[in-house]
């Protein structure tokens, strides 16, 4: 039992770590296929404790909270996502569940994209929007006009709003990504993130140069527009010229669905766009209000996730990178191999124990897996295929970039390379990841550069960045004139940027974008941040010891704070000044969580008349919570509560504590 609990508090946090990188940071680490795992055996473990279910549980995500950058946009009809069923025994019993004689069943391919919803009036296409969390998505109206194979104007009138997945085919996909490289900046790890990251783009012209296609496969109220049937809407889309994907098929019975799944499980690889499985849905549409719907997925259709494919290949050798935090990273070079209808010719290692604990050897036949285009990683060694000559590959105990030695620090898997003042991997990963957009947004400054500013010895600090004239930008490789000049802008760009973005790029250890919001928000100006305690950062809502400890270290490092004077020299912005500034402080130092439903407010506007007042809003319930707003449905929120002994009140005495 407290086994199960623990591993339940496990899967929230790595859950929830994974689906920012997802779909806030369109960065994903791991595959669909191994968060999808990860989802599942959470769903397991809440069925068995349902009264331990966080509200906020990935379980119930349709997808990620709309971004501040964009207009926010309400769904009249809830954008949901879909279950998914992993093989086909589960997909029977989907169907046993249904209930139904004799059932007819639309089967499309399921496509690897970001969700819309498109909006037209008497013909004219009038807006757009993303799905964001189901409810409330952004509004992306001149971002969808540029992406060509959508059509400004159908033949229906009145009003019609559709839905699809914006998507990037691997053409375009592989262009960008050589584009990318030329200049210097990151590649997209797959077209989803592609497709996703351009959407989000504030320049609609960046959106036409990519290339962005979109499928549609949904009319919202369809019965109105005399449709019937899923197949008639697919049927009524293409009549009106809107994009449908070419790959669908009405199936009878199980037998047939179950066909048209194995009969793509391997051709999906010769389609020029990604899938990475098939969507059942039923074709009676009037059965869809009759079987309904949970709070984030309908009951009358599904989602048939493919397994990642599996290939054998030889292992040539191991390479050694370095990151930003030194940390030493093995990486194995493959004899290619076509897997997922892509070449391979490189695996994860993820870390040296792994190496051990699989007795991965130099020579060896080891068995590949890869879920679409994510990077793939080695599953395990076949040893029945050994001769003799496989050698044990040596653990390092210097730096492969700077021949420092390396340290295995207490608790971590990781090695890592002590110098991290003068290790060149280290000082070239530190400014791919100062200029990133997690830190301070300074386009066209990528890998590539990064690498030429340290081999050059030009940049020897972070803030050699600023001393570098327009001749010396413009002497690196495949820059020029025209493009230092951007640098030199973009660089003078970031100095207006705000210090939360200053701290998150400077890459403090466990500091990312959201803590260093935290301690902006926590102290009055730099200096009180600088020379706050571990104790103190410690007793931040949010901040926790392990990061309080490590932006202590940050602070007492002599060669960081040499950085921030030479940094705020060249006038980058230290003023820790937020927008949640309280008019009026009245409930300063109350922290305040929110659970349930509440009539007459949005819970993000009730957190934000808090935030105005001088208190604070929480996710989660601990001992330093004041209050607990409980509205219709709480969940396990309130247990906790009452077990800590914190304040639980209900909307109307929140909205009297406000306003007295």
């Amino acid at each position: 039992m407290n086994k199960e609990i623990q591993r339940m508090d496990e899967l929230y946090k790595i859950l929830a770590r994974h689906a920012h990188l997802y779909y806030d940071l369109d960065a994903p680490e791991i595959s669909d296929f191994e968060y999808d795992a990860l989802v599942r055996e959470l769903k397991e473990l809440e069925l068995k404790h349902p009264e331990l279910v966080n509200e906020n549980s990935p379980t119930k995500r349709v997808g990620g909270a709309a971004a501040s950058s964009f207009a926010k946009v309400q769904h009249k009809t809830p954008m949901l996502s879909l279950d998914n069923v992993f093989n086909l025994s589960e997909l029977e019993n989907f169907y046993s569940r249904l209930n139904l004689e004799k059932l007819e069943f639309t089967c499309e391919m399921k496509i690897d994209g970001a969700a819309v919803s498109l909006i037209y009036e008497d013909g004219k296409f009038i807006r757009g929007a993303t799905r964001g969390d189901g409810k409330i998505g952004e509004d992306i109206t001149e971002n969808l006009r540029a992406i060509k194979s959508l059509p400004k104007a159908i033949k229906a009138k009145g009003l019609v709003e559709v839905r699809g997945e914006v998507l990037m085919k691997w053409d375009s996909f592989n262009n960008l990504n050589k584009s990318r490289e030329l200049k210097g900046e990151s590649l997209f790890a797959n077209p989803r993130n592609a497709a996703s990251g351009t959407l989000r783009q504030l320049d609609a012209k960046i959106v036409e140069q990519r290339g962005l296609d979109i499928f549609l496969y949904y009319l919202v109220d369809a019965e109105s527009h005399g449709v019937k049937t899923q197949s008639e809407v697919l049927n009524w889309l293409i009549e009106n010229n809107l994009p449908v994907q070419p790959v669908w098929q009405k199936c009878v019975g199980l037998e047939q669905v179950n066909n048209f799944i194995l009969e793509w499980q391997d051709k999906r690889f010769e389609l020029d766009y990604v899938t990475d499985g098939a969507v059942i849905k039923l074709d009676d549409l009037t059965l869809w209000n009759k079987i309904g719907a949970t709070s984030h997925a309908p009951r009358w259709a599904v989602a048939y996730k493919y397994p990642p494919e599996v290939a054998s290949a030889k292992l040539l050798s191991i390479d050694v990178s370095v990151g930003r935090t030194g940390v030493l990273t093995p990486v194995a070079n493959l004899e290619p191999v076509r897997l997922a209808g892509t070449q391979v010719s490189r695996a994860g290692l993820h870390n040296f124990d792994e190496i051990k604990r699989k007795d991965i050897r130099v020579g060896d036949i080891v068995k590949v897996r890869k879920a679409a285009e994510i990077i793939p990683e080695i599953i395990e060694v076949d040893k029945s295929l050994r001769n003799g000559s496989e050698k044990i590959f040596e653990e390092p105990v210097t730096c492969p970039a700077c021949g420092e030695r390396v340290v295995k620090v207490h608790g971590e898997v990781a090695l890592r390379c002590v110098n991290r003042a003068s290790c060149p991997a280290q000082l070239k990963e530190s400014i791919v990841y100062f200029a990133s957009r997690s830190g301070l947004n300074i386009m066209g400054l990528g890998d590539k550069l990064a690498e030429q500013l340290v081999n050059s010895q030009r940049v020897k600090i972070l803030s050699d960045l600023y001393d570098l004239s327009l001749d010396e930008w413009a002497s690196f490789d495949k820059m020029g004139v025209k493009s230092a000049s951007k640098i030199l802008a973009e660089l003078e760009k970031s100095k207006t940027q705000p210090a939360a973005n200053l701290i998150a790029a400077l890459g403090i250890r466990y500091v990312g974008k959201t803590a260093a919001e935290i301690l902006c928000n926590n102290f009055n100006n730099f200096e009180d941040l600088k020379n706050a305690s571990a104790e103190k950062l410690a007793e931040i809502e949010g901040i926790g010891e392990v990061t309080a400890e490590s932006v202590r270290a940050f602070f007492d490092d002599k060669a960081n704070l040499e950085l921030l004077n030479k940094l705020e020299a060249h006038g980058l912005n230290f003023k820790l000044n937020n927008n949640l500034q309280a008019e009026n402080n009245k409930l300063a130092g109350k922290i305040f969580v929110f659970t349930g439903e509440l009539s007459s407010l949005k819970r993000d506007d009730a957190a934000n008349l808090v935030k105005a007042l001088g208190g604070k809003v929480t996710n989660s319930v601990s001992s330093k919570t004041n209050y607990l707003v409980a509205g219709d449905k709480g969940g396990s929120k309130l247990s906790k509560a009452e077990s800590l002994g914190v304040k639980i009140i209900d909307e109307q005495e929140f909205l009297n504590l406000i306003k007295a």
